[in-house]
């Protein structure tokens, strides 16, 4: 017998992958044989990648940040910019460096304008009206000149984006907080000065109350962006704000790039990068689960904004079933399987009482329940409802079949659905009391704390397989008719079967005398649904590769049938 850990009647004869470091030279080797037990006891020491995994990497913020710090060189040293501004022109092109420098290189005063660090043109200044004197219109055009020159150095992107603060003079006030006892001011290039109070209370509101990373100046029409420079003076020692801009310097980029995705779970600043899935095309074929670094329980989708392992159902189904849920299509349903239109003003009608004698409280009208013919005709030559009418039902209740077939139909889905994922929460409540059962396990018995992990290792498997098996419904809910959903559901019926049978023996209560028993039956089956639920994942994402699942709705990303 093979699994993740084994058993020894010795006390030191369990093995736990997690608790045993080999190193290889080989790296192909993924087992190691257990001194004096035969070929059929080995301990797993690297688990191979199974066909319904996606290769991913966990980056952290400091990673990240020094991808785009080598982005911003190569851009400053292309352009011969300041690095501070090379990373406004980036964002400005959502970090796309080859459109940048085809737009750059074409125009590079447009980008540099409509990046913000760089003043807009003025308007040409129209002609002086013409001199008497030569000598006057021979120097006007000279000093125009000059002038033009020392603005052109101003808006440069070349030149020194900050200015320090200044001394101003007393009668100067600052145009937000008209305090005039202010005495440091700061400017950008535009050169509208404010007191630095002002700046740093600004961009502070900016950062942690609106998560803006791109602060623009204060003064009404103005589109000059404050560099990162100028944002960190401005902060001066406020170190959460700065640090918190950064982060979002990060997010920024993170969200500009396809195969980046930031870990959706509170507080985490861990990246994920996840190239197989970077496309939508590509995930009709694959289903990104990955993990961030922060933490193992940190699981969740790359390709869609599901927070959790929704393996083996791709993206689109998922969401297509998660809104089912969510909208009032069933509740539509519901109405149309339990009441009936008025058949002269189409009223919706519930019935309240056993005859079938109705009379619609709106328009008066008196029918039958059962035929949906006019009252008046029931007790004449004319009374027909005990006399089935090919014809008459098909156009009366076809409809009203066909609805409560869905509701029927979707239910028995839904319930098995929902009834995992309560089961799934449940099984998490459970770890508390396994663990006060783990403890009375080393009490009445020899086995070590080691040893009796078993439960624990036998509960996560649950979990996982309980939440694989909550999606299976949602993917055979909208899968076609055929030999196909046929064996998909041969392979949910065995991994529920053993699923159940493996919590009955978690929740058995603790006998002495029979725990060696109850570890070798834990171990086992725990083992068999550990390969029950790998199976039914590998059939599911081959079928994905081969084109073989076929939808009975349309699905986005496939064809058609």
């Amino acid at each position: 017998m093979s699994s993740d850990y084994e058993i020894s009647d010795e006390e030191n004869g369990y093995y736990d992958e997690d608790e045993m470091e080999v190193d290889f030279d080989d790296e192909s080797a993924s087992e190691i044989e257990v001194d004096g037990i035969g070929d059929d006891f080995k301990v797993a020491v690297r688990r191979e990648r199974k066909v319904y995994d996606v290769d991913f990497t966990s980056l952290s913020q400091p990673e990240i940040e020094k991808i785009m710090q080598t982005d911003v060189d190569h851009i400053s040293g292309i352009f011969g910019v300041e690095p501070a501004v090379a990373a406004q022109l980036l964002r400005h092109m959502d970090w796309n460096k080859e459109k940048l420098i085809e737009k750059y290189m074409d125009n590079a005063s447009s980008v540099a304008v409509a990046a913000g660090v760089e003043l807009p043109p003025r308007e040409p200044t129209p002609p002086p009206p013409k001199a008497s004197s030569s000598r006057l219109s021979s120097t006007g055009p000279q000093r125009t000149t000059r002038r033009s020159t020392a603005e052109h150095s101003k808006s440069s992107p070349k030149s020194k984006r900050t200015t320090p603060p200044v001394e101003e003079p007393k009668e100067f006030v600052c145009p937000i907080c008209f305090d005039d006892t202010q005495t440091e001011f700061m400017a950008l290039i535009c050169e509208h000065k404010f007191c630095a109070s002002c700046w740093k209370e600004y961009i502070t509101s900016k950062v942690r109350t609106e998560a803006e990373c791109t602060i623009t100046c204060m003064a009404e029409d103005c589109n000059i962006v404050a560099l990162d420079p100028f944002v960190q003076k401005a902060l001066g020692d406020d170190k959460e704000t700065w640090e918190r801009y950064q982060e979002l310097l990060v997010r920024q980029f993170v969200s500009c790039i396809p195969h980046l995705k930031f870990c959706p779970y509170p507080s985490c600043t861990y990246t994920v990068s996840c190239p197989a899935a970077a496309t939508k095309s590509s995930l009709v074929t694959i289903v990104p689960i990955v993990t961030c670094g922060a933490s193992n329980t940190h699981v969740f989708c790359f390709g869609c904004p599901i927070d959790s392992d929704h393996r083996p159902v791709v993206c689109a189904v998922a969401k297509m079933w998660l809104q089912k849920c969510r909208d009032d299509s069933e509740t539509a349903n519901w109405i149309k399987s339990n009441t009936k239109e008025c058949s002269k003003c189409q009223s919706t009608i519930e019935k309240n009482g056993g005859c079938n004698h109705m009379t619609c409280k709106k328009c008066k009208y008196e029918f039958c329940w059962v035929c949906m013919g006019p009252w008046s005709e029931h007790g004449t030559a004319w009374y027909s409802c005990n006399r089935y009418d090919e014809k008459a039902s098909v156009d009366a209740r076809d409809a009203q079949t066909r609805s409560r077939a869905s509701l029927e139909r979707y239910l028995h889905y839904y319930n098995r659905w929902a009834n995992h994922e309560q089961s799934a929460k449940l099984s998490m409540e459970l770890y508390v009391k396994t663990e006060k059962k783990m403890e009375e396990m080393q009490i009445t018995s020899e086995l070590t704390w080691i040893q009796v992990q078993f439960m624990k290792k036998a509960l996560d498997v649950v979990f996982r397989c309980r939440m694989t098996l909550k999606w299976t419904y949602a993917m055979a809910y909208y899968l076609a008719s055929g030999n196909d959903k046929e064996l998909f559901e041969d392979n949910q019926r065995d991994l529920e079967r053993a699923v159940e049978e493996l919590s009955e023996l978690i929740e058995a209560p603790i006998d002495p005398e029979t725990i060696m028993t109850l570890r070798q039956k834990v171990t086992d089956k725990t083992v068999y649904v550990q390969k029950r639920n790998e199976i039914m994942l590998e059939d599911t994402a081959k079928g994905y590769l081969e084109g073989r699942w076929k939808w009975d709705v349309t699905v986005e990303g496939f064809e058609s049938d």
